[in-house]
């Protein structure tokens, strides 16, 4: 019987274990897995692209930002040859380039005049992106620091230092820090007080996802707990041209065809793109927007294939086996592909025939796999073009349009089509309903040999309840039942914008304005928290006191072209946080129905009127909430209810 027991108790003692076994197992799958959220994307390419909106514009209209070689740049006048066989020429005199590439706002950073200079420009971009991500999540950039954030970008151009010394000889204390690749992430980290991995990747073209790549891993593993990842690219010396023109890989427009029967060779581009990641269950607990999640990725390498720099189709097959598994999807799953599609007549039918045999083999002549390629429109951007191809697929699958490849005259016939069912966007398309998540892939192959692809879903739809609980602090049963509170008007808020200089805030209001203009969704109240508790608070401040969405408009005019508005303040800010104190009346301040019609206008003085009501109720035998919408000039007469009310009121103007 003894033994009996003692062998019930081992099995006990079993069973607990494995069901802890099995419980911390499924932990470490599920946070494998967990979906990685985009809460913020931030971004710069040819043709005028300062913004994700911009970029969705560009390929939404059809555009291109392909240019004539620049002339400010100190590039030889005689550079172009149409002979690709020419020494230290460029058989192409089009290309696609970053407008304003050598301005830069080193003070904004803390960066001295010289050290700016001796700074490779893809390091200025770098950091003025990171500062749009983190402002576009709705987080002031100078309360980031400490955070665990890590910084993951890619980089595979770095021919600045070169142009610096012919320049100049006397930046030598800063040219070390200024062109090395390792800085380019750790300056992100060290200007923002990061505490994150921060780590620069080159991979040559496939640098921006194999970052993201890297970053997904880090968020699942618990080395950070959000994430900048992506890439820059700046050409500071012709040597992009010069180099490819001997290999006979340019386009002679510069314009990359991709999967193109007229596809000619690559067309380079420059650009910089940065998303801000987080886990997705942290995304949500944090209340940030959800623009995308990313499901899955992976990353593989050809080895010892038929060239060093030619790419290889079994292993782009599987790397995007790879990632499909890692996503937990079949390739019918996934709605489009954004390819790699460089144009080249080598590189473009590879990649096809991959596609072919992994997607095409499992969508249907209805609902076929959809190709397409942003090089169309801004050029190969090379460690900046993954991410480019990331943002454009999230604001498509936002705006629910395929936008079309540009420069197809028809499909390329070096590619078997009939082998699986994939077609090539050459104009624009609906995202087609299919009863699942829109999804999309993103590929990248370097010149390396380092193969990325990544899997792309819609944000998940918050469920009824949470957008109930988002639309206000306070809910109607928490508010006085008044009928001034079902028909509160919209009262003024002061809509503050700073910078560093004058001419800063002024062009700030501009910007401002214009957005409000183009975007009548926009509500006054939402936008001016957004701009107070997301913004870095600078020196040069502007405030417009409004409700109204015309005079905030007419008001940031104003401040924008100099004028004077009546609805307009401006003057000074403090940069360093005060503290507020607060210091309330005693007794024989009260007045008859005090913070009621307040109440009534102000959910969070509501809800905190509210709060105090249900304590009070504990320990009172009357309610708050009737005394102060007494009409009864005796309501306050009571010492032990004039007490309460008075904290109630003042300490909710206080929470307001």
């Amino acid at each position: 019987m003894k033994n009996e027991q003692k062998l019930l108790d081992n099995l006990k003692w079993v069973t607990a274990e494995l069901r802890q076994a099995r419980r911390r197992l499924s932990e470490v799958e599920s946070k494998s897995a967990e979906p990685i959220a985009i809460v913020s994307m931030a971004c710069r390419y040819p043709g005028g692209v300062a913004s994700p909106e911009d970029l969705w514009r560009m390929v939404a209209e059809g555009r291109d930002g392909i240019v004539e070689l620049p002339g400010d740049r100190g590039w030889p006048e005689d550079l172009y040859d149409p002979d690709p066989a020419a020494s230290g020429k460029s058989s192409t005199r089009m290309g696609a380039f970053l407008e304003g590439v050598e301005q830069f706002d080193a003070e904004l950073f803390g960066i001295s005049p010289r050290e700016a200079l001796a700074m490779d420009p893809q390091q200025r971009l770098l950091l003025e992106t990171a500062w749009e991500a983190f402002e576009r999540a709705g987080l002031d950039p100078a309360g980031v620091k400490g955070n665990r954030t890590g910084v993951f970008a890619g980089l595979n151009s770095q021919d600045y230092l070169l142009r610096l010394y012919r320049a100049t000889g006397d930046l030598e204390g800063y040219a070390a820090t200024g062109s090395a690749g390792s800085v380019a992430s750790g300056r992100v980290a060290y200007t923002f007080g990061l505490e994150g991995p921060a780590v620069t990747v080159d991979t040559a073209c496939s640098s921006s996802l194999v970052a993201l790549h890297l970053a997904i891993q880090a968020l699942r593993n618990g080395e950070c707990d959000s994430a900048l990842a992506g890439g820059a690219t700046v050409m500071s010396s012709p040597s992009a041209f010069t180099v490819f023109s001997r290999q006979r890989g340019l386009a002679a427009d510069g314009r990359c065809k991709a999967f193109a029967e007229a596809a000619d060779g690559t067309g380079w581009g420059e650009g910089v793109g940065l998303v801000l990641l987080e886990r997705l269950s942290d995304a949500q607990r944090n209340g940030h927007t959800v623009l995308a999640v990313l499901k899955g990725s992976a990353i593989n390498q050809d080895g010892a294939s038929n060239g060093l720099t030619a790419p290889n189709g079994p292993s782009q097959r599987r790397v995007i086996e790879q990632a499909l598994a890692n996503a937990r999807l079949t390739p019918g799953q996934v709605d489009a592909v954004e390819a790699h599609g460089t144009g080249t007549t080598l590189g473009d039918p590879i990649e096809a025939q991959a596609l072919l045999a992994t997607y095409g083999r499992e969508h249907t002549a209805e609902q076929p796999l959809w190709l397409g390629s942003v090089k169309s429109n801004v050029g190969h951007t090379q460690a900046a073009a993954g991410v480019a191809g990331v943002i454009k697929m999230v604001e498509a699958m936002r705006h629910g349009v395929l936008p079309p490849t540009l420069h197809v005259d028809r499909p390329t016939s070096h590619v078997d089509w009939e082998s699986g069912t994939v077609s090539l966007l050459t104009e624009t398309r609906e995202w087609p309903e299919t009863g699942q998540p829109r999804r999309a892939a993103v590929s990248s192959f370097g010149m390396s040999g380092t193969n990325a692809h990544l899997i792309l879903e819609a944000a998940p739809i918050a469920a009824p309840e949470e957008a109930e609980a988002d639309a206000g602090e306070a809910s109607p049963e928490t508010a006085p039942e008044t009928e001034a509170a079902e028909a509160a008007p919209s009262l003024p808020v002061p809509v503050v914008v700073s910078a560093r200089t004058a001419a800063a805030l002024a062009e700030s209001a501009g910007r401002l304005a214009a957005y409000v203009e183009r975007h009548p969704q926009v509500e006054v109240g939402p936008l001016a928290a957004r701009l107070w508790s997301g913004r870095a608070k600078m020196e040069y401040r502007a405030g417009v006191v409004t409700a109204d969405r015309d005079e905030l408009v007419e008001a940031l005019t104003a401040l924008a072209t100099g004028s004077a508005h009546a609805a307009l303040v401006t003057g000074p800010g403090s940069a360093s946080a005060g503290k507020t104190a607060f210091v309330f009346p005693g007794q024989g301040s009260q007045w008859t129905r005090m913070g009621y019609e307040l109440a009534a206008e102000e959910p969070a003085f509501a809800a905190h009127l509210a709060a105090c009501r249900d304590e009070l109720s504990r320990w009172c035998d009357w309610d708050l909430l009737e005394v102060l919408a007494s009409e009864d000039e005796d309501a306050l007469d009571r010492v032990d209810v004039v007490q309460p009310a008075l904290f109630a009121v003042m300490t909710g103007i206080a929470q307001l």
